[in-house]
């Protein structure tokens, strides 16, 4: 359904080149914002960048590494060049670190998760938010996840990245709700992204139904599940809704 709620918004997508990125940068051009896709991969990026004007949508891709501060200054300048507001974000890019315990992450490993999964989120929030003073007001999506609820082997920094996603959410969406600013998280369980796919061919023959059986709805989620969700969380609909963190797990976190 195309109702046009975001006409004449800017929306901004990282990690926006594949998986639960590129369905949310997808429907927010399909319901009329004007969406700037950052991502590393050039190709992909302005392959969906492509696909939204196909759809009659309008559509920049920039190439962002968001673990590069020069990448994230220039991404914001083009943003306030080419548009001077910013009305949605969806702070989506993340990575999955490989499963280990706790005591066996390297420095390396924990600073290079939590630099993308935290740090990128944080960088980019200190400059989404004067932009969205700016224009009036506006909505921020953290993407945090079930682990940002749950802990279980072998995911312990994953797990402490996402936990502190929804922190980050929480206690900005408390200091900048009087700048009419809404911040919110929604926190995927199992989706089907390239992430995903790695993660299943990397398990074995029997990690599907493992996985699935933590699952009461019994199936792995679409990306255009959650970005429904992201977009509903930016919209007017939700205009009383702000610091919390929304699991869309098909009941993975309650359990069967």
């Amino acid at each position: 359904m195309n109702t046009q709620r975001f006409q004449n918004k800017v929306a901004l997508v990282t990690g926006g080149n594949s998986g639960i990125g590129r369905a949310a940068a997808v429907a927010f051009g399909r319901e009329g914002a004007r969406v700037v896709i950052a991502a590393r991969r050039e190709k992909e990026g302005a392959e969906v960048a492509s696909e939204i004007q196909s759809l009659g949508g309008e559509a920049l891709f920039v190439k962002t590494d968001l673990t590069v501060v020069d990448d994230i200054d220039r991404l914001f300048a083009v943003i306030g060049e080419k548009f001077g507001q910013l009305h949605c974000a969806f702070n989506n890019a993340g990575v999955w670190p490989a499963m280990k315990r706790a005591a066996r992450y390297t420095v390396e490993e924990f600073d290079a998760v939590m630099n993308i999964n935290v740090k990128a989120v944080w960088r980019c929030m200190q400059r989404e938010i004067p932009l969205m003073i700016s224009a009036g007001g506006g909505a921020i999506v953290n993407c945090s996840s079930v682990a940002g609820w749950t802990g279980e082997p072998g995911s312990s920094l994953y797990t402490a990245s996402k936990h502190a996603v929804i922190g980050l959410t929480r206690a900005a969406a408390v200091e900048f709700g009087r700048k009419n600013i809404r911040i919110n998280a929604v926190c995927p369980g199992m989706t089907e992204t390239p992430m995903l796919d790695q993660t299943l061919q990397s398990g074995g023959p029997e990690i599907k139904k493992v996985m699935l059986d933590m699952i009461p709805l019994g199936r792995f989620g679409k990306p255009e599940e959650i970005a429904g969700a992201v977009l509903f969380l930016c919209s007017e609909a939700a205009s009383y809704i702000t610091a919390k963190s929304l699991v869309i797990g098909g009941g993975q976190v309650i359990g069967p």
